[in-house]
């Protein structure tokens, strides 16, 4: 931007100059081919490294959003460690699904027109006004996701205004959809869901329902492939965040290993887990 600025010490003026509370719509104006669906990119199919499996569930007084740590690139293992769930906000949070790269670095253009927003307006945004940014981000990106290089997040966050949590999911052209008790995204999902649909309860607390995600997302690595259960020998375990009127908290390392090693001593006892109640 302005280069005859560089090394002056002083800002462009496109950032002295009042504008949208968009930070999307401010790069697009003065820096488009930052935005990642204005990238050029080489005829043919791009393989790059997939993220897998997120989870979502409502309780009374909050959300929890999970993710698997397993990464793909074909029928190959790119990295058993990934992070696919981050913050989005104090009240709200994204996890990703589809081309890890792209992404990530849409949960960081969304966090960036959050914080944007915020500055520029003196306040936050509706709950269902992030969902409809994250939305726009998404359909920004169809024309790679035609090329095979999708993302499919999952959002969710604490409603201030209903005082309660919500999940909203998404198509590859932006399409969101606000689900209902829980929801999945990924290669794993239709096995998550259906762990979810038999788990799920209205009236969890607040440890049930941390359970679930992991009861889900270890149902999803018993029969998908690409989805990474909780690695006991590596030390490697699901990525567990709850939401509530208190913010966004992710289970320290310690916690995320007693809920794994919970459920994973549970299933010597039933290999297919439990079928009616978490307790």
């Amino acid at each position: 931007m302005e280069a005859n600025n560089r090394g002056t010490g002083r800002l462009p003026a496109a950032f002295l100059t009042p504008g949208s509370s968009s930070f999307m719509d401010f790069l697009g104006a003065h820096s488009p081919e930052m935005l990642p669906g204005n990238r050029k990119l080489p005829e043919g199919v791009v393989e790059a490294p997939h993220g897998t499996t997120i989870v979502a569930v409502t309780f009374p007084g909050g959300v929890v959003l999970a993710g698997d740590r397993r990464a793909t690139m074909g029928n190959m293992i790119a990295q058993r460690d990934i992070e696919k769930v981050f913050p989005a906000d104090e009240y709200s949070a994204v996890g990703i699904a589809g081309t890890a790269g792209l992404a990530v670095e849409m949960v960081k253009l969304f966090q960036l027109e959050l914080e944007h927003f915020e500055k520029v307006e003196g306040t936050t945004l509706s709950l269902e006004g992030k969902a409809n940014r994250l939305s726009t981000m998404i359909r920004s990106n169809l024309g790679m996701a035609m090329q095979g290089l999708a993302v499919v997040p999952l959002f969710a966050g604490y409603d201030e205004a209903k005082e309660k949590g919500r999940i909203f999911s998404y198509d590859v052209t932006g399409g969101r959809s606000e689900e209902h008790g829980y929801a999945a995204t990924g290669s794993g999902s239709i096995f998550a869901r259906g762990s979810m649909k038999k788990l799920y309860r209205p009236d969890l607390t607040e440890e049930q329902a941390t359970t679930l995600v992991v009861q889900a997302l270890y149902d999803a690595a018993d029969d998908d492939s690409a989805t990474g259960g909780p690695d006991l020998y590596r030390h490697i375990y699901p990525i567990v965040t709850v939401i509530t009127d208190e913010g966004f908290r992710r289970l320290t390392e310690d916690e995320s290993q007693a809920l794994a090693r919970s459920v994973t001593d549970r299933r010597l006892e039933q290999p297919d887990g439990p079928r009616a109640a978490l307790l």
